[in-house]
């Protein structure tokens, strides 16, 4: 299993993120902001204001909302390497 040990913001929807494995990249959330839960985070200022959990080992935002370190993974390291 893989777990986010940092993370920076970026521009508009997209975080930096490095992994306990050794690899890092810039995920673009833009497309994963629907639902109950995430549309709060549209606005740019809550998008920002996420932190690192280290229970859950991925970000988390003060709504509660968080995403699973293996979608971040995806969208970070796996485009990259696309």
């Amino acid at each position: 299993m893989i777990h986010v040990i940092r993370a920076k913001y970026q521009n508009d929807y997209k975080i930096w993120v490095e992994f306990d494995e050794g690899s890092s990249g810039v995920a673009d959330l833009s497309d994963v902001l629907w639902g109950t839960m995430f549309e709060p985070l549209k606005d740019v200022e809550k998008f920002r204001q996420f932190e690192v959990s280290p229970i859950f080992s991925t970000i988390v935002w003060q709504n509660g909302a968080d995403l699973a370190p293996e979608t971040l993974y995806e969208k970070a390291v796996k485009k990259a390497e696309q």
